[in-house]
């Protein structure tokens, strides 16, 4: 075993407080460029049964509210500190656009932070078990206690945010962590982890291993030692994770193909240059990417002139040139896939209105029209720059078709109507709504989770921690 810091251009596994190297490694490639740009250790079984291990043994060491608030607070200013640094590795292993990078880092430090406030607030309450006759003589009330070892499983796009998003809550609740970042961006989580250790996390609680994604679920999965999964990816992998899980608790984020709906009553200008941002972010590598719009047949040529306008004023190229607006997707094969799906669109009828045009791993961001809802562009979650626009005639009509998902993440509606806006809140079988702005609305402290094929369970820290944490009822005989 030898320790190794983050700045090795061979990263290794963190175990139990400590870096270790294997012989087996795996290339993590600059997407703009595709030269490798670092090496990972691959782990083995016996790797997953140590994290495992060293997880479960670091619960049995005191580690209060405060301190937990103290840890997540440090490494929050810890991600600050190396915000540039790591914004330049997110460009770089997920070809995301240096301020998106830069933003996502800001924002992972804000989610620990509100992890750090709310280890501070965990609670239970008084039950009036004194009510029920014969039972005047006694007082209840709950706690809320960590579930144990939580592992967290976590996906490419959004390597940091999201992997702070599960790390960030399960620490503050008293839990450990065996983390898996993606295979092909794992190296900001490995930088999360020096951070931790610098913020003086004991050792056990936070352990990092990298390489297969398949294998090492396998792994952990059948470890029952294991207390709960928290996974953000593909509903195949969810499904498969939920069934090997069996009766342990399981927190499942999975994919979108998002809903925006604009009215005839909204500044047209306004949304649609909202839907083209959102539309594009991260290559439409985003699970609340906007994918599917809806508009008003009566502000239908409008809408799509300015959305067109802003879309081709985007710039495609270098993420790490701050004038870049859209980067490389995560592979070529992603890229290829996607002009797969816009050309099978084409052959059915939809029509190109810009891009549709893919050059190596890069896709031109491309919005289609003369759509129908069965297309694999309207029905499957792209993940890639596609937006399919369609019309609607009247308000139940476009509810139906927003409904008619499998999906349940996320949606957005503009519109200057109570009514309709109150209507679409009860109707739309999302797990949010957000009214004048798109699907793509987040902050990190907001309950996010969907229904249907989107998952499970709550993100958000405090709405995080309730997966996190178990109640139990305590009652006194006086």
């Amino acid at each position: 075993m030898t320790t190794t810091k983050i700045s090795s251009p061979t990263y290794g596994l963190y175990i139990q407080g400590e870096w270790r190297e294997k012989q087996n490694t795996s290339e993590v490639i600059n997407k703009y460029t595709q030269e490798s740009i670092a090496k990972t250790s691959v782990a083995d079984k016996g790797d997953i049964e140590d994290a495992v291990k060293a997880a479960k043994e670091s619960l049995d060491s005191p580690f209060s509210p405060y301190e937990r608030y103290t840890i997540l607070k440090k490494a929050a200013e810890g991600l600050i500190e190396r915000q540039e640094e790591l914004a330049l590795v997110l460009a770089e292993e997920v070809g995301k656009p240096i301020e998106e990078s830069r933003g996502e880092v800001g924002r992972a430090a804000l989610t620990l932070e509100n992890s750090a406030e709310e280890a501070k607030r965990i609670s239970g309450e008084g039950v009036p078990v004194e009510a029920a006759p014969g039972s005047e003589n006694r007082q209840a009330m709950t706690l809320r206690v960590p579930v144990g070892v939580i592992a967290a499983i976590t996906p490419f796009n959004v390597p940091l945010n999201l992997v702070c998003h599960k790390v960030g809550p399960a620490i503050a609740s008293g839990n450990s962590v065996v983390l898996k970042p993606a295979e092909v961006t794992p190296l900001s989580a490995l930088m999360l982890a020096e951070i931790f250790e610098a913020a003086g996390l004991p050792a056990g609680r936070l352990n990092v291993v990298t390489g297969k994604g398949s294998q090492i679920g396998e792994w952990l999965t059948s470890n029952n030692n294991v207390n709960m999964f928290t996974f953000t990816g593909s509903p195949r992998v969810g499904q498969i994770i939920r069934e090997r899980a069996g009766i342990r608790k399981v927190t499942l984020e999975l994919g979108n193909n998002s809903a925006t709906i604009v009215h005839k009553d909204t500044d047209i200008e306004h949304s649609a240059t909202l839907t083209a941002q959102k539309s594009f972010n991260n290559a439409g590598q985003v699970c609340i990417s906007v994918q599917r719009v809806y508009v008003h047949e009566d502000i239908y040529e409008r809408f799509l002139s300015k959305m067109k306008k802003v879309t081709e004023a985007l710039v495609v190229g270098d993420p790490k040139d701050p004038s870049t607006n859209i980067g490389p997707m995560i592979a070529e094969k992603e890229a290829i896939r996607v002009e797969g799906w816009v050309n099978e669109a084409v052959e059915q009828g939809a029509v190109v209105e810009t891009g549709g045009k893919r050059d190596g791993v890069f896709y031109l961001p491309t919005i289609l029209t003369n759509v129908k809802d069965d297309m694999k562009v309207c029905r499957d979650e792209v993940f890639g720059p596609v937006v399919a626009i369609n019309t609607y005639r009247d308000e139940e009509e476009v509810i139906s078709r927003v409904n008619a998902s499998e999906y349940g993440l996320q949606a957005g509606l503009f519109t200057n109507s109570l009514d309709f806006a109150m209507k679409a809140a009860k109707k739309i079988e999302v797990g949010g709504l957000i009214v004048n702005d798109t699907s793509g609305y987040r902050v990190d402290h907001m309950p996010y989770g969907g229904v249907k094929k989107s998952g499970s369970g709550k993100e958000g820290p405090k709405y995080a921690m309730e997966e996190m944490t178990e109640e139990r009822l305590i009652v006194f005989n006086l």
